[in-house]
């Protein structure tokens, strides 16, 4: 044999010697594979067994498992070796007692793995006989199903594409099999789920689909093991996780989580019920009582007492087979695993709202009351249970065996022979693979057999129909099969012909009947046959046929209450015409029950019936036609608004309530469109003092709109609302003008701990900002000369501290002007009046500098006194390195007047640096001296200066060059401040110079011919112009 890898990068070699060789894609040797299936072969000897199959799952269709063993081989004495590729350190062996076996192959989308060969049967009496049979494994050796083949051989073995058929040669003879894959699935509250896999993805897919509705809703989910569903959940059974546990999903129709446990059991069955969750190993079954939401509604109005039963964490328990005490189960956190082989393993699990059934591969039955779980009896079935269904009232099971046989065990019967409770029926069927019980009838079922459909009332089979469907349900004498080979061929897109109802032959002959014979006939057929759904079929085609007699007592034997009532509405209408009309109404044929109204000309009660309905738009045409009033037109509008905003359609539902007149919809709808002009324009149309107003201001203050926010508050009559929305929206000014308005002096306090806050987080910036919005020019002031003063002692940045002291010295400027102009503000007044508004500006500005202590505090006496420091100071050095050295030292200079701003040592050390390369050492000798003399001079370094002094005034005398102006020595020596140019440094003498202006803003100097392509002020960069 020969057997290329799956991504061809090795080829497999079987030798004679019974050895697999696995080389390269050039032909090199790799290794010898481990062999330990045939190590182990008994009864041949381990030189005697040969290979007799070898076969490599390509994964062209996807893994059901990307842990799953994907390379089989199969030996001559029955056993088969499944590995992870060529690396298995752990392969799985599986003993099949097969003798001799000659086939295996994997299925297309290697889920199931063939295995062919001769089965020996020993019969009761000792005889011996061989079958030729096929045995189909999952891919991690678990045991699924046998196959009966007649011949005396198989020669040859394939599998279809999909998976779904396979092929057999066998003597002369070709024969095909049917082969329905065990999909992951399950059906509850109309919702179909089932799981699939995809080529590209190692992940599988789970896809909630509503047949109702046809919504459909898909999850990616690792490591699926099972589906199961009953009641108005479904339960995803997941794992292992990295601790080794599996988990247990408990989710609704759309696919979320309601509940979710964890087992340490390897999850290999499970059942589900409405109220229980029953996972099962070998030897170990693990029950969950979940809680459904009906039951965590119940218990919020249960007493106390019943709440601690059921929040009890004892609804998790623990089964051992092999315990048959009066107490079998327990906790989960008392449980430990038993030690040891299970000699009878399980092989099939299922459950009702009463009872767990637990099979073994014996056929030993095991029958456990649920919820409180002890052991009730234990029967044997001649066979192996692979599948086992209880019916409605829990009585009976239906047992399939793995080579498909149908058997029923009567669990409530008394077996003749032997008078134990238990009797297996004389009932019999072969090739059966799915069944279902009816829920309303508890000796109805459906059993599929090869291609066909067989249901049984009482055993009596009734005439088979066609299909490949598993079935979904059974109740109402009707059946639901799904198609899932056909839905599996495009499983992201089901349809819903994919879902066939079948009917059972009494529901088909009751429909005959009462077409062929009449109503009173079918009534005494249906007497002799009775069954809520055929009184409900009776009761429906009575009331076609007006015969409300019959309707009423069909609707009495199925106890239909509403049915029983509607024909009584009926009988008091009198008029046939408006009979049919509401008959027509029951069924769902609104159309034309409308077309009768029309016809007997009461459009009114068309009107009625629509409304009833809740079709507006039909109610709107037949207003617009000439049948209502405009309140019910306004009515109609308004519903059809509400129900495209229902859809989130707000561009429809906004036409239909401008059309109604419904201003706080239209304000909802605008809202959400985010069409904030539409919305502006409603506020000048709604009536003051209306709480639309409130509502459209808190629409406004979430996204920011702050004016019309505050318009709409105002006009509301809300002051206080509309104050708080300006601070919520860091609004300040208006905030502050609306408080001296109406009188809210807390706003005062509300800024002053908002600022605190700010200052404690370091937000010193934004504090400006908070202080600049709400017009605290002054505070603003002293904070940004702070913030200067901090980064010219920490950051040694005098480029951000000009700015911040410009940004200080404008804030004063604001202040002033602001002050000023509210003295003026009425031009009407005399000028005893404006004399006292200026008086009390001029002591509001004195309180305002007087206020506050420190150097930034001084910002308020002299605003740019801090800004000029740091400009002089930067274009001194600007100048030192640009190689200007007397505009350097006459710059640096002007810098004695700003002592208390700037540090002396280093103004003084820049006058002498830049008089020094100057040629200046006369003006270099009183900086020297300036800086000896400092009291607040570290020793070392006042002996550094005096030696640099020494050994530059030993080489050049005190002296300078040219006579320096009076203003530049008196400034150095005494701070005696001078006009200077801001662009040069330069003298200005403001006496005799006629070329320099003067800054509006600042009321700094500077020279014309120093700023002759500049607009702007040096210092402040305000427009001179």
């Amino acid at each position: 044999f020969v057997e290329w890898s799956p991504d061809c990068r090795y080829i497999l070699f079987v030798t004679q010697e019974a050895q697999v060789w696995a080389y390269d894609a050039m032909g090199n040797k790799i290794k010898r594979l481990n062999l330990p299936g045939k190590d182990d072969g008994e009864g041949e000897g381990k030189d005697a067994v040969e290979i007799v199959g070898i076969n490599w799952y390509d994964g062209a269709e996807g893994h059901v498992d990307v842990t799953a063993p994907t390379l089989a081989i199969a030996f001559s004495n029955g056993r088969v070796q499944i590995t992870r590729g060529t690396e298995d350190p752990d392969p799985v062996i599986i003993d099949t007692k097969l003798q001799p076996l000659c086939q295996c192959k994997w299925n297309t989308r290697g889920s199931v793995l063939a295995v062919a060969g001769t089965h020996t049967h020993t019969g009761s009496n000792g005889e011996t006989r061989d079958m030729t049979v096929v045995q189909f494994y999952d891919p991690h050796g678990l045991y699924l199903r046998t196959l009966k083949v007649p011949g005396t051989g198989i020669n040859a073995l394939s599998w279809e594409g999909g998976g779904l058929r396979i092929a057999l040669a066998v003597d002369a003879y070709i024969y095909f099999a049917n082969i329905r894959p065990d999909y992951k699935w399950g059906y509850f509250s109309n919702t179909l789920v089932y799981s699939y896999t995809r080529p590209d993805r190692t992940d599988s897919s789970v896809l909630f689909w509503d047949m109702t509705s046809d919504e459909r809703y898909v999850k990616t989910i690792e490591g699926l093991k099972h589906i199961a569903a009953a009641g108005d959940n479904c339960v995803i059974v997941t794992g292992p996780e990295p601790d080794g546990t599996y988990k247990l999903s408990l989710c609704n129709a759309i696919g979320a989580p309601i509940d979710t446990k964890y087992t340490t059991i390897k999850p290999c069955y499970v059942s589900m019920t409405p109220f229980h969750i029953a996972v099962a190993d070998k030897r170990v079954t693990y029950v969950w009582q979940y809680r459904t939401q009906s039951l965590k509604l119940a218990s919020n109005d249960a007493s106390a007492a019943t709440n601690s039963l059921r929040k009890n964490p004892g609804r998790e328990r623990m089964l051992d087979i092999d315990n048959f005490s009066d107490s079998p189960a327990v906790t989960v956190e008392t449980f430990t695993y038993p030690e040891g082989e299970c000699k009878d393993p399980i092989s099939a699990i299922t459950a009702s709202d009463k009872n767990l059934i637990v099979a073994r591969e014996s056929g030993m039955v095991h029958r456990y009351t649920l919820p409180h779980i002890s052991l009730e009896q234990k029967n044997v079935v001649r066979c192996r249970p692979h599948l086992l269904r209880l019916n409605c009232s829990s009585g009976k099971l239906a047992i399939i065996d793995t080579n498909g046989m149908f058997y029923i065990l009567d669990l409530d019967g008394t077996d003749d022979s032997s008078g134990q409770q238990g009797q297996q029926l004389q009932f019999e069927r072969k090739d059966t693979w799915d069944m279902r019980w009816a829920e309303d009838n508890e000796n109805m079922f459906a059993v599929m057999e090869k291609t066909r459909m067989y249901v049984f009332n009482d055993l009596q089979p009734q005439e088979p129909t066609l299909s490949s469907g598993y079935l979904a349900s059974f109740k109402e004498l009707e059946i639901k099969a799904v198609m899932l080979d056909d839905i599996m061929q495009q499983p992201d897109k089901p349809t819903t012909d994919m879902v066939v109802d079948f009917e059972t032959k009494s529901l088909r002959d009751v429909r005959e009947y009462i077409d062929s014979a009449g109503l009173a006939d079918t009534y005494t057929y249906i007497e002799q046959n009775p069954h809520p759904r055929l009184w409900r079929l009776l009761a429906e085609a009575s009331m076609n046929a007006l015969d409300l007699g019959i309707a009423d007592k069909a609707f009495v034997r199925c106890s239909d209450y509403k049915g029983i009532q509607y024909v009584k509405r009926l009988n008091s209408l009198g008029d046939k015409m408006k009979q049919r009309a509401e008959v027509a109404v029951y069924f769902g044929r609104i159309d034309e029950a409308e077309m009768i109204y029309r016809d007997i000309d009461r459009k009114d009660l068309a009107i009625d019936l629509r409304e009833r309905q809740g079709d507006w738009m039909k109610v709107m045409q037949l207003v617009q036609t000439g049948g209502g009033d405009d309140q019910l037109m306004f009515k109609a509008t308004t519903k059809i608004g509400d129900y495209y905003a229902e859809q989130f359609n707000w561009k429809k539902a906004v036409m239909y309530y401008q059309q109604a007149k419904q201003p706080e919809k239209m304000a909802e709808c605008y809202y959400r469109l985010e069409d904030f002009s539409s919305l502006q324009k409603m506020v000048t149309m709604v009536p003051a003092g209306t709480p639309l107003l409130t509502t459209m201001a808190q629409m406004f203050e979430s996204v920011g709109i702050h004016e019309t926010a505050t318009d709409c508050y105002l006009k509301a009559g809300d002051v206080r609302a509309g104050i708080d929305c300006c601070v919520l929206l860091n609004q300040w000014d208006r905030a502050v003008s609306l408080a001296e308005q109406h009188d809210y002096p807390q706003i005062e306090g509300l800024l002053s701990k908002y600022a605190k806050y700010l200052l404690d987080k370091g937000e010193k910036l934004q504090a400006v900002e908070l202080y600049r919005k709400a017009n605290k020019a002054t505070d603003a002031a002293k904070l940004l000369a702070m913030i200067a003063e901090e980064v010219t002692k920490v950051q040694a940045d005098p480029l951000r501290a000009k700015k911040l002291n410009v940004l200080a010295a404008l804030e004063v400027e604001r202040f002033r002007k602001t002050a000023l102009d509210m003295s003026q503000v009425n031009g009407d007044t005399d000028v005893a009046q404006t004399t006292m508004k200026t008086l009390d500006t001029l002591m509001t500005m004195d309180q305002a500098t007087a206020d506050g202590g420190g150097k930034a505090a001084k910002v308020l006496d002299n605003a740019w006194r801090g800004a000029a420091a740091y400009h002089y100071y930067l274009l001194a050095q600007r100048q030192l390195y640009n190689g200007k050295m007397d505009a350097a030292m006459k710059t640096s200079i002007r810098l004695a007047e700003y002592e208390d701003v700037l540090d002396p040592k280093d103004i003084y050390s820049l006058v002498a640096l830049t008089a020094f390369h100057n040629k200046y050492f006369g003006i270099c000798s009183r900086a020297f001296i300036k800086l000896e003399t400092m009291t607040n001079i570290p020793e070392d370094d006042r002996e550094t200066i005096q030696n640099l002094a020494l050994s530059i005034f030993t080489k050049n005398s005190p002296l300078d060059p040219h006579q320096l102006p009076e203003q530049y020595l008196s400034c150095l020596d005494t701070g005696t401040p001078y006009y200077a140019c801001t662009a040069s440094g330069r003298l200005i003498q403001v006496d005799s110079e006629r070329s320099f202006i003067m800054c509006r803003t600042c009321r700094h100097y500077v020279l014309e011919r120093e700023i002759q392509n500049v607009n702007n002020c040096p210092l402040c960069h305000s427009s001179l112009l």
